[in-house]
């Protein structure tokens, strides 16, 4: 399994809508806001590399707000921990 991640810069004023879109893209796992020198953060996981050039430049760098992707692959995953739990504020 490949996993990517998507450095995504898109219109301030779309970047909702922008991170909607993606997170409805086949092969994306997870899609946050984020700050710093982009807008969006996705993660994709894809069973071969050549997946990535019909999920990247043939679909989220097409996506309309979209003005810049980079792409970043992971070598090696050393931890994993249950996002959700790590969110989770104890609120009912």
């Amino acid at each position: 399994m490949v996993t990517a991640f998507v450095l995504i810069s898109c219109e301030a004023q779309r970047i909702n809508e922008v991170a909607q879109t993606v997170a409805e893209l086949p092969n994306v796992a997870e899609v946050y806001s984020v700050t710093g020198e982009v807008d969006i953060i996705a993660v994709l996981r894809v069973t071969e590399y050549e997946s990535l050039d019909e999920a990247v430049p043939g679909g989220i760098a097409r996506i309309p707000g979209v003005t810049g992707t980079r792409t970043v692959l992971a070598f090696r995953r050393f931890a994993r921990r249950d996002l959700e739990a790590g969110f989770d504020i104890g609120l009912s």
